[in-house]
C-alpha cells in the first residue's frame, strides 16, 4: 500500500473469561463506539474490528495521534464501567493492505510488530509500542501511561477523555458537558494528571515517525 508509517493498535480485553457475556459485550461496544467517535474527529476510518470474542484491532494512518487514540480508548473503556480493562499494543511500520470489509485480512508491518508486541506484553502490563520511529522515550512515556491511567476512577477518566480530545475543550465547556461546576472539573483532570498528560500528548505530535528509529518496543 505504501511504505510511509501507519500505526495499528491491537488489543485485548482483561480477564474477559471470568467476565461473563454481557460484560464482554458493553466493553466491546464501549471500544467500538469510542474508535467511531475518535475517526469523527480526526476525520478518518479507524476499521474498528473485532476478533477473537475478546480481541479487537485498529488503524490509525495519522501516526502523530497515536498516543492520543490510545489514552482515549482506555478512558472510554473506564467511563463505560464495565469492569473490564484492554491491553494495547501500538505498532507502527508500513501497511500492504487494509483488508476488504475490516481489518481481519489486512497486512503489513505495522500489523506485525502490534501482533507480536501483544504477545509479548505479559501479564503485568497493558500498554506497549514499538516500530517504525519509535526509541526509548516513546516507550518510557507510554509505560507511565500505563501506572497512570489504569488508576483512574471513572469521573476521572470521564473528564480525560474530553479534555484529551483533538478538540481540546475549555474546562467551561467540559462542566457543561458533564454538568458539573468548573471547579470539579478542575479537581478531577488534576487528579488525573492531565496537565502532564497534555504535554506527552504534545511531544508524541511534534515527533517525526519518518525519521530513522531504533524500533524500541515496550
Amino acid at each position: 500500500m505504501t511504505a510511509a508509517a501507519h500505526a495499528v493498535l491491537t488489543g485485548d480485553l482483561i480477564a474477559s473469561r471470568t467476565a461473563g457475556t454481557a460484560a464482554v459485550e458493553a466493553a466491546m461496544g464501549a471500544l467500538q463506539s469510542c474508535a467511531r467517535d475518535l475517526g469523527d474527529e480526526l476525520g478518518a476510518d479507524l476499521r474498528f474490528t473485532r476478533f477473537r470474542g475478546d480481541g479487537w484491532q485498529l488503524h490509525l494512518t495519522d501516526t502523530s495521534r497515536v498516543l492520543d487514540v490510545m489514552l482515549a480508548l482506555v478512558a472510554g473503556l473506564r467511563v463505560a464501567e464495565t469492569g473490564l480493562g484492554t491491553r494495547i499494543a501500538a505498532g507502527l511500520g508500513p501497511v500492504e493492505t487494509l483488508g476488504t470489509a475490516d481489518l481481519s485480512d489486512a497486512t503489513g508491518e505495522a500489523f506485525f510488530v502490534s501482533g507480536d508486541l501483544l504477545e509479548r506484553i505479559g501479564v503485568r502490563r497493558r500498554l506497549a509500542i514499538g516500530g517504525a520511529g519509535i526509541g526509548p522515550w516513546q516507550v518510557a512515556v507510554v509505560d507511565l501511561l500505563d501506572h497512570i491511567a489504569f488508576g483512574w476512577s471513572a469521573a476521572q477518566a470521564e473528564a480525560v477523555a474530553l479534555a484529551a480530545t483533538p478538540a481540546r475543550p475549555t474546562q467551561d465547556e467540559i462542566s457543561g458537558r458533564l454538568g458539573i461546576t468548573r471547579q470539579a472539573v478542575q479537581a478531577r483532570l488534576a487528579a488525573a494528571g492531565e496537565a502532564h498528560l497534555q504535554t506527552a500528548l504534545r511531544s508524541f505530535r511534534a515527533h517525526d515517525y519518518t525519521a530513522p528509529g531504533r524500533g524500541a518496543e515496550g
